[in-house]
């Protein structure tokens, strides 16, 4: 299960990332990206669920985002970094069924994968300052 749910969190951020940066619909790039994947029709909704989630909230998680990032404007952090943090904030704060620690982890394993040689630190300090508001 932890493999195809990171697969959907992977699927996920990449849809983020499309709809930041082109502005596509956000149910056509969906439906683009699940297309084949063999995901099962509960990691299918979590994909769904959470880009849908995400853009509902997505103006408190960048608050959140500028509150503990200071020195970078949300505008200004690499497309990458800013949509795992969005993907990780909104389940630490938001969706409250992973342990704080695993969301972390996933999105630091997101930062590894696709992001810069920093963006892993730089993911992991801001989350790790954002953990202590969750309260679990």
């Amino acid at each position: 299960m932890t493999g195809q749910r990171r697969k959907a969190r992977a699927i996920a951020l990449q849809a983020l990332y499309e709809i930041d940066t082109t502005r596509h619909d956000a149910e056509e790039v969906l439906r683009r990206l699940l297309a084949g994947k063999n995901l099962t029709e509960d990691n299918n909704a979590f994909v769904r669920e959470v880009v849908s989630r995400v853009g509902q909230h997505r103006r408190e998680i960048d608050r959140n985002i500028q509150r503990f990032a200071p020195s970078w404007p949300v505008e200004q952090i690499s497309v990458i970094d800013r949509n795992i943090l969005r993907l990780a904030i909104y389940e630490i704060l938001f969706d409250n069924r992973v342990i704080v620690k695993v969301a972390i982890n996933e999105a630091v394993e997101l930062a590894k994968k696709f992001g810069s040689e920093t963006s892993s630190k730089f993911v992991n300090g801001v989350l790790g300052s954002i953990s202590a508001l969750a309260k679990r």
